[in-house]
């Protein structure tokens, strides 16, 4: 009997168990079960429709979200998730109300267009200025005030185009959380944008904008894409453009939260898997693709690994309050609030990632610094090349949700989905459960399951992969 043998017996004798590595035959095989599984499995499309249908939108600390948080943690635990529980935290609401956006004087006519989240009423008669246009934020913060003063600051930065990867948001978000503030300061009374989104319905896109020095220092609107064109065709007439706006938005003092539900791990219960999705959504759609989806294909992994026997370790599913929210009260989102609640057992997580991009196809696996060419990111792609999944790059940050761990030190993980039809629906009125495809959901659902069920049932070690990468780097 050889050494290894031997302790292995003396193990077993002891009625102890060994962790299984990624790359043992019965911890893969298990997983390609799972995975094959989960593509006929109707959890994840089951839970997204009642979600949507039962309450709709579900706009951060409304009376919709704290009711369907209370549906979903009741539904954890009729399902088999243990250590179910809803954790508050303080945040300031805002409602819509009453909007509009037209031109007024010359050509005078009625545009499509949206308050942004958290955008501050106008007065009740309304604001009425002339337009002012810049094609950028650097070209607002280059001009002076004197251009600006008393007007209504209009930014286009030109369409954004439909792509896989969603690349085009981020700058552009940028302009919608920023340019009240540089408007401000420059005199202007209102800001408008075109709305962030690739699509050309007549459908206006809203999402937050920013708080600045703990407050929102203009009325905001987006304008959908077609209304934004006619505004630029009336500019480049060469005359003065007069708009006026209406909103009635209104804040008020609430709390949102995290739904937080376990499948406790058999034989190493302390080390923690995250899989997070945001709860929340905009009050224009319901919310299907963004984010309603995510918890769906996240409770829906999990569940399945759970109904094919304990998982070594524990799988925690978070469904995230407030992510849509960008404001002080609450250090950005559900995120930092879980953060901040579990204190120094940030360190028993040992991997974390979040589902926010819809519910069409995942085409590649982004894995924590260190190990793409590990031995596990070997196992992990070849479990996932049958559902057309590719090797990508390393995950840094995670998203809003998984962010403030990342930043914690916890490893985080993508499976990075396919988003041309993504920013055509998000935020607006088109977000809403007949956009989502079964197929394209269920496949996301297989990826989840199959590579969540590889860290689950092995002694992969992310935090030290990523160490000894950094010691390496040193040394040379």
């Amino acid at each position: 009997m050889s050494l290894k043998s031997g302790l292995l017996a003396g193990v077993f004798a002891l009625g102890l168990a060994l962790p299984a590595v990624a790359q043992d035959a019965a911890t893969v095989a298990a997983a390609e079960a799972l995975r094959d599984k989960a593509l006929t499995s109707t959890i994840a499309l089951d839970f997204t429709r009642e979600v949507t249908t039962r309450f709709g939108a579900r706009p951060a600390g409304s009376k919709s979200e704290q009711e369907a948080a209370a549906w979903a943690a009741d539904w954890m635990r009729a399902n088999g998730f243990e250590n179910v529980r809803i954790e508050e935290f303080p945040l300031v609401g805002w409602e819509r109300g009453e909007e509009s956006v037209e031109i007024v004087g010359s050509h005078a006519q009625k545009l499509v267009g949206a308050a942004l989240g958290h955008s501050i009423a106008t007065p009740a008669e309304g604001i009425e200025a002339e337009v002012v246009f810049f094609d950028s934020l650097e070209a607002l913060q280059a001009a002076s005030a004197d251009t600006v003063r008393g007007k209504i600051v209009f930014i286009d930065f030109g369409q954004m185009q439909a792509e896989r990867s969603g690349s085009g948001y981020g700058p552009r978000s940028r302009v919608r959380t920023q340019g009240p503030k540089f408007a401000a300061e420059k005199g202007a009374v209102a800001f408008v944008i075109r709305s962030v989104g690739s699509d050309y319905d007549r459908m206006p896109h809203t999402g937050t904008t920013g708080y600045h020095d703990g407050a929102v220092p203009l009325p905001g609107f987006s304008l959908a894409a077609p209304d934004a064109d006619q505004l630029n065709r009336l500019l480049a007439l060469g005359e003065p453009v007069k708009l006026k706006l209406f909103s009635s938005a209104r804040t008020y003092q609430t709390h949102s939260q995290n739904i937080i539900g376990d499948i406790t791990g058999a034989t190493r219960p302390e080390e923690v898997i995250v899989l997070g999705s945001h709860f929340d959504s905009w009050d224009l759609g319901t919310g299907a693709f963004d984010d309603a989806a995510g918890g769906g294909i996240t409770i829906g992994a999990a569940k399945l690994i759970a109904e094919a026997g304990r998982p070594a370790r524990t799988i925690r599913v978070i469904l995230y309050g407030s992510e849509e929210v960008n404001q002080p009260i609450n250090h950005g989102n559900g995120g930092g609030a879980y953060v901040r609640g579990i204190g120094n057992a940030i360190e028993t997580h040992i991997i974390a990632a979040e589902s926010d991009l819809g519910a069409d196809n995942v085409y590649a696996v982004d894995l924590p610094v260190g190990s793409l060419n590990s031995d596990f990111a070997k196992i992990a792609y070849r479990v996932l090349a049958p559902l057309g999944i590719e090797p990508g790059g390393e995950e840094q940050f995670g998203g809003a949700d998984v962010g403030p761990l990342a930043r914690g030190g916890v490893p985080v993980f993508g499976l990075s989905q396919n988003a041309t039809r993504y920013f055509a629906l998000h935020h607006t009125a088109n977000d809403t459960f007949d956009k989502i495809d079964p197929a394209q959901m269920a496949q996301n659902v297989a990826a989840w399951t199959a590579l969540v069920k590889l860290i689950a049932d092995s002694d992969v070690d992310f935090r030290a992969i990523a160490k000894a990468q950094t010691e390496s780097a040193r040394e040379e």
